[in-house]
């Protein structure tokens, strides 16, 4: 019998978990919120059949009922100690989204209040002793900006300052100490933080700050971005770099299109086929391609044609998408969250399959996937632990929202 909802009671001795039996965590001496019933998630689009739209909502009950459960004594999440306004936000995200919870909810409204103790009077949210200042500000924005909620609008405002003043434009001066020209491979693009080679994933997080903030395609700085992430495909048409004419050419899409020697990109699939050029690889893509949107690119467009290929051509759940066998489950859990995000601002509900066999029910399929990796107390972990993903606070995060994507018109 299917379970259709889960009760949370908090006490001052700690977490009880109705009926699931997970491990209780020390309470921090505060009244107790009132007791939580999360009933499941209705979709508010008809993509998906019952079956497939129950196991999600349950999913995700379930997730946010053990990331609860990890909530630290400040009243927030971290990476093992590290990044925790970043790793706040990401948690908080899939809290607030939840119809039954909003940022009054007790345990939510103590982590925005943690979060925003965080913002510094440049806008920045972060912790400067770790760094990264880009990624967890522009994670920050894409919460706070989650119901339009109106006391957040100057925290908003303030942070997309920030964010706008980090994007790479000619005048400013690279890593090396160099002056960025026009038509560097740097312009448009945004680091981690202050300083650095700029790369797809933090412009594409960058992207989905200012997009979630209301900046309209057309702004400049959208632009700008828009001419990073072109210089990052692989496609030799729109793409003058060394290694784009020496790759295979094929629409997809790698992590950076220069380093400090700025005739040498980076992918973190490493070599195109024969050694030439850089091998294109799927969270990347995706990233990619969403980004192309927000910046206001058609379907029509022969940078978009050119990915929505390599993406049919390259469909898998099973793996990071055309990453070497030996690594391709590497970043997985990054993309299925930039899967789901990607595919609904597509705004197609089903993907003709590559070669004209059938069709992918994304939702569907990212549903099943997800099913077949969820652990007994709701939470995930990706054995493959590059990029902090054996971490299971960072990617149940990641997998909450990418099921309420599903879920979403």
């Amino acid at each position: 019998m299917k379970k259709t909802s889960f009760i949370l009671l908090l006490g001052v001795s700690g977490l009880v978990f109705s009926g699931l039996g997970l491990k209780a965590v020390e309470a921090e001496e505060q009244p107790a919120p009132p007791a939580w019933k999360l009933s499941l998630t209705k979709a508010e689009n008809s993509a998906m059949d019952e079956k497939h739209r129950l196991r999600a909502a349950e999913m995700i009950n379930r997730a946010l009922v053990y990331l609860v459960s990890q909530r630290e004594s400040d009243g927030g999440w971290s990476l093992n100690g590290a990044y925790k306004p970043a790793i706040t936000a990401l948690v908080l995200k899939g809290l607030v989204q939840h119809p039954d919870l909003d940022v009054e909810t007790p345990i939510v409204k103590r982590g925005f209040d943690l979060l925003l103790s965080y913002q510094q009077p440049d806008g920045a949210i972060y912790a400067p002793k770790q760094g990264r200042s880009n990624y967890s500000t522009a994670i920050a924005v894409c919460t706070l900006t989650v119901g339009r909620n109106a006391k957040f609008k100057p925290n908003i405002a303030l942070a997309v300052k920030y964010l706008r003043g980090l994007q790479i434009a000619p005048g400013s001066e690279s890593p090396d100490e160099k002056e960025i020209y026009k038509d560097h491979p740097f312009v448009g693009g945004v680091s981690y933080g202050s300083g650095g080679r700029p790369d797809v994933n933090n412009v594409g997080w960058w992207m989905q700050a200012m997009h979630d903030a209301g900046t309209a395609p057309d702004d400049p700085a959208m632009q700008r971005a828009l001419l990073f992430v072109t210089r990052s495909q692989n496609r030799s048409e729109s793409n003058t770099l060394v290694w784009a004419k020496e790759g295979s050419n094929d629409g997809g899409f790698i992590y950076a299109p220069a380093t400090r020697d700025i005739t040498v990109g980076e992918s973190k699939a490493g070599k195109g086929p024969g050694g030439r050029g850089l091998r294109s690889y799927g969270s990347a893509s995706y990233i990619a391609w969403k980004s192309m949107l927000y910046a206001g690119l058609t379907k029509d467009d022969p940078r978009v044609k050119g990915v929505y290929a390599w993406i049919r051509r390259h469909w898998t759940l099973d793996a990071n998408p055309n990453m070497p066998r030996a690594r391709d489950q590497q970043g997985m859990y990054f993309y299925y969250l930039v899967f789901a995000r990607t595919l609904r601002t597509w705004g197609q509900d089903e993907i003709p399959a590559f070669g004209g066999d059938g069709k992918h029910n994304w939702r569907e399929e990212l549903v099943d996937a997800l099913a077949r990796r969820v652990r007994s107390d709701g939470s995930f972990a990706n054995p493959a632990s590059r990029w902090g993903e054996a971490n299971p606070v960072l990617v149940t995060a990641y997998e909450v929202q990418a099921l309420q994507e599903t879920l979403k018109r």
